[in-house]
């Protein structure tokens, strides 16, 4: 058991930095900076959608602690936003206003998994999944698959199969994918929750880039199996409110029961100005904020591929490349550390499961024009 001053094992296992390990550097560059490291966006809120928007005149009690489950207005709005989407009844026991996704998966983590529990992750993933389960003395479990785009849902079951242990709690997928860009089909997402009710596995459904979607249709998860499917979702990548810390989660009473109240005891409520403001983003300013990103965002996205010589991504602000041909003797680490000599910073593959060649580019957190600035800073060092 640990005493002072040691920490638990569990935490001490965890990276202390996820996204770069050099960011530190970068505030000492001269130079332009290109903070391609952490998946965020340029973009403001949309308009009337902002803190400054806000004043307790109009919102009296907006510092005050609100309801655990979230401000009513809030909730009502996404039980409609949910039984819209999901085609699956949904009333105030199956949603949960969190402090950004990140909070969500936490309170899903704790109220599942007990210590040697091991969750499946669908890899590539999500950086912090692995650490939000660790975080609770689980065993996060990579399943490679979609780095190279979409499998066949033959090959996504026998990786599913060959992965399971009686150990194995739920599995965890995020379409459309952080950080690849991919968009998962419905018949292999289907094949995962064949998978899961084999198997008797809770469904974690990541679908926080569900409105950056560039073509196609997104298909949610707990449309096709609502009663073991926690769908996890926020207004960080929807409205560009990251800084705000405000998502939510919709999932079957049975088990939303539970992760409210790890949610309780953790951060107990997202913050109450945060919500207010995210109502207003559910109406026509947010829906047409979200449709001017995409469009933007799939222009960049388009012109940065060009540059870097890698798939045209379809859906969120990320692409992911393998960079092995491009390592010296100092590995990875050594080019990450050229970049940034030139004020580039880019996410390491190992954060997204077994990719230790590979990079993550966020070619949203700067302007266009910066954005091509720093990518084809980075093309050269591709040799592209």
């Amino acid at each position: 058991m640990p005493r002072f001053p040691s920490s638990t094992p569990s935490i001490s296992a965890i990276p202390s930095t996820v996204y770069s390990p050099l960011a530190h550097r970068l505030s000492h560059h001269q130079g332009e900076r290109f903070p391609f490291h952490v998946g965020d966006t340029w973009m403001e809120p949309p308009e009337g959608c902002r803190m400054e928007d806000l004043s307790i005149a109009e919102n009296p009690g907006m510092h005050r602690y609100p309801p655990v489950n979230g401000v009513p207005a809030l909730v009502d709005a996404l039980c409609a936003r949910s039984e819209e989407r999901h085609g699956v009844p949904t009333s105030a026991e199956n949603v949960l206003v969190t402090a950004g996704a990140t909070a969500g998966l936490g309170s899903i983590a704790m109220a599942v998994v007990a210590p040697g529990d091991e969750v499946l992750l669908l890899a590539p993933y999500w950086p912090l999944i692995a650490g939000i389960v660790r975080c609770v003395q689980g065993v996060p479990v990579p399943v490679p698959l979609f780095h190279a785009g979409a499998p066949s849902p033959e090959q996504v079951t026998e990786a599913l199969a060959a992965a399971l242990t009686d150990r194995t709690v739920a599995v965890y997928l995020n379409t459309p994918n952080n950080p690849t860009g991919h968009v998962m089909p419905r018949d292999v997402i289907a094949a995962v929750v064949r998978f899961a009710e084999q198997h008797d596995l809770w469904i974690w459904a990541d679908d926080v880039y569900e409105d950056l979607q560039f073509e196609g249709q997104h298909v949610p998860t707990r449309a096709l199996c609502p009663e073991r499917t926690f769908s996890c979702h926020s207004f960080s990548k929807q409205a560009g409110m990251a800084g705000n810390r405000v998502g939510w989660i919709a999932g079957p009473k049975v088990g939303m029961d539970e992760v409210r109240k790890a949610a309780l005891y953790t951060l107990y409520s997202a913050p109450t100005a945060s919500q207010l403001a995210a109502v207003r983003t559910l109406g026509e300013a947010g829906r047409a904020w979200a449709a001017d990103a995409r469009t933007q965002y799939a222009h960049t996205a388009k012109e940065v591929a060009g540059l870097l010589g890698t798939d045209v991504p379809r859906a969120g602000t990320f692409v992911f490349m393998d960079v092995a041909d491009r390592l010296d003797e100092r590995g990875l680490p050594g080019f990450l550390a050229d970049l940034v000599e030139e004020g580039v910073l880019v996410a390491p593959g190992h954060s997204f499961g077994p990719y230790p060649t590979w990079i993550r580019m966020c070619f949203t957190a700067v302007p266009h024009d910066a954005t091509l600035c720093g990518a084809k800073i980075l093309a050269r060092h591709l040799g592209r």
